[in-house]
């Protein structure tokens, strides 16, 4: 019995071999927590403030240039400056723009266009933190336990995920946007302080620093390489067409379940969490690009179908399968990008991959935002995920390499696992 669960639950072995990821896992999971009480807040405060679906998309407008500029400018930072460094400082800004949002929500007439301002600063800061971070999870953690790193990071992130949007609706019905993000300030202290603990991360020696020439470098490497290439294009696709969360509060409306629209928020976070809790199997699989393929597909159809029923509890089972098929398309995404990417082009390639799961979404609110306006909330959403699976489709057809990935034979996957094992014997 005790093999047979082994065989089911997440693979514990990260955070026993490594101290940087545990730090880093309970980093993440505190600032997560705080960082969800705003993201859903903010959007919440802009419904009251304009009534306006269209003026809750457009928030995903005002994030996208910075997220495209600071993504790839936080890319090529990555790789020629102390990583932690990055983290650190970023956690602090993100911290002061959450009491930027304190102080405008406790004015006697909260402004509309600071709510803008703060989206476009936290896009931004995000931006230049990401790269940082994922391409520190190649570095601190051993090659063969990448996958259950990722695991366990989605089970961070979702923890956040669940209980941020579940409690943000409560907290903001009964305390106000104030109390939201006045939590979310005290996530972003816990958190730098987790971040001073962590170990340096030096760039290596012969580091450059960051430029556009460096940039195009990474770019030119993700676009030589079709399996790198198929997990930017299947995520960006299939967040741009079935990315509903801006319309959950309209959705609400529409079937009469105001009370259910933290569920909303938090009911996709739980299928994640479903998957990884029971991801074990997937540190045995090594055809990671079949995860990215049918995880999409999965979600696009499960979107279709939140989109179609009009059974409140129905819809919730469909956002929670949407997150689990989501949740297994990024884990092979992850292990792919870990598996394959070189040391020294890491920070430029996550810069990339920021974009790829980050821009999506953005785009998607403004999609869904605007077909909720000229069509209704519900055909934009099942629209969107008919949208999304017929472009996976689509690009599974033209994009074969990722199909057939294994981690085994891929020449990439075996480069970068001989680089691993060079720096551990010189580090020793």
């Amino acid at each position: 019995m005790t093999k047979k669960l082994g065989a089911i639950l997440p693979d514990l072995s990260p955070l026993r071999s490594s101290r940087e990821f545990r730090l880093l896992w309970v980093q993440g999971l505190v600032t997560n927590f705080g960082s969800f009480m705003a993201m859903i807040a903010l959007p919440l405060q802009i419904k009251d403030l304009t009534g306006s679906p269209l003026a809750v998309g457009a928030m995903g407008a005002v994030e996208l240039v910075p997220l495209v500029v600071f993504g790839l400018y936080g890319g090529a930072l990555a790789d020629a400056v102390d990583r932690r460094k990055v983290i650190l400082l970023t956690e602090a800004g993100l911290g002061v723009l959450a009491a930027v949002l304190l102080v405008n929500a406790l004015l006697p007439e909260p402004l509309l266009w600071p709510l803008y301002v703060v989206a476009a600063g936290v896009s931004a800061l995000a931006g230049l933190q990401r790269p940082a971070l994922d391409s520190l999870m190649a570095r601190i953690v051993p090659h063969d336990q990448l996958t259950a790193a990722a695991a366990l990071n989605a089970v961070r992130w979702q923890l956040g995920a669940i209980a941020g949007p579940a409690l943000a609706g409560l907290v903001v019905a009964y305390a106000g946007h104030g109390t939201a993000y006045g939590v979310t300030i005290l996530g972003f202290a816990v958190s730098v302080v987790l971040c001073l603990r962590l170990s340096p991360a030096p760039a290596a020696h012969d580091a450059e620093a960051p430029s556009l020439r460096g940039i195009v470098e990474g770019a030119r490497y993700a676009w030589s390489r079709p399996v790198l290439l198929g997990t930017y294009a299947i995520d960006l696709a299939a967040m741009f067409f079935a990315f509903p969360n801006t319309v959950f509060p309209f959705l609400a409306d529409d079937l009469d379940a105001e009370w259910a629209l933290g569920l909303m928020y938090a009911a996709g976070s739980v299928g994640s969490v479903a998957l990884s809790l029971t991801s074990g199997w997937t540190s045995r699989v090594r055809r990671h690009g079949l995860f990215v393929v049918f995880g999409a597909a999965g979600w696009g159809l499960a979107i279709t179908a939140a989109g179609w029923f009009s059974n409140i509890w129905v819809v919730l089972v469909c956002l929670g399968l949407a997150g689990a098929g989501d949740m297994l398309s990024g884990l092979g995404r992850s292990t792919i990008w870990n598996q394959t990417i070189p040391e020294e082009l890491r920070g430029r390639l996550a810069g990339i991959e920021v974009l790829s799961y980050s821009v999506g979404p953005q785009l998607g609110q403004i999609r869904a935002g605007a077909m909720a306006g000229w069509t209704g909330t519900r055909p934009a959403i099942w629209g969107g995920g008919l949208a999304c699976l017929a472009s996976v489709g689509v690009l599974a057809a033209v994009l074969p390499r990722l199909v057939t990935y294994d981690a085994e034979t891929d020449e990439d996957a075996l480069r970068r696992r001989a680089q691993k094992e060079a720096a551990k014997a010189t580090a020793a």
